[in-house]
């Protein structure tokens, strides 16, 4: 049985095969060469915003300001973001409690004694780590991330602020409670 020019599937193939001849290639060079300088401007500013948008979400969701993402890179970011935010409210906690004198300023004193430098072998972990096998490296990640979970809970008490188990079994900070 003969088909009717019209009907049929292959029809449609062969309708767009004809729209695309040289006469319409060139109209739409010459249209792109109009257009081009117009709207690559504008493409590469929506792009700029884009990539600012992306970065502040995973500024974000570090805890770090979008300034210092670039400080908090790789397979480890995440931990050295954290382990970055403790060392800085650890400083913080020593000049406004531990200059104070006191019982409570040798107790904050001590916290930051013996805490400083596991944070510096954290980070020397958690840099080691890269280098390592995916299955490795994500054992040292756990075993970095446990050791910062230990850490939180004692620095946000030293802070004034209590913390409660969630249902993850990972500390929260509830609310402050003064000291």
């Amino acid at each position: 049985m003969k088909r009717r020019k019209g009907s049929g599937d292959s029809d449609g193939k062969n309708a767009r095969k004809e729209r695309i001849t040289p006469g319409n290639a060139k109209r739409a060079i010459a249209v792109s060469k109009v257009l081009a300088p117009a709207l690559i401007p504008v493409v590469m500013r929506a792009v700029a915003l884009a990539r600012g948008a992306w970065d502040e979400r995973k500024a974000r969701r570090l805890g770090v300001p979008a300034t210092e993402l670039n400080n908090f890179t790789g397979k480890g970011g995440a931990l050295h973001a954290r382990i970055a935010r403790v060392g800085v409210t650890l400083a913080e906690l020593q000049a406004t409690t531990g200059n104070s004198g006191g019982p409570r300023a040798e107790e904050v004193n001590a916290f930051v004694a013996e805490t400083a430098p596991r944070l510096l072998d954290l980070a020397a972990a958690v840099r080691a780590a890269e280098l390592m096998p995916a299955e490795r490296r994500r054992g040292a990640h756990r075993a970095v991330a446990a050791e910062l979970d230990r850490v939180e809970p004692r620095l946000l008490g030293l802070l004034g602020i209590s913390t409660t188990a969630s249902a993850s079994g990972r500390p929260r900070a509830d609310a402050a409670t003064p000291r």
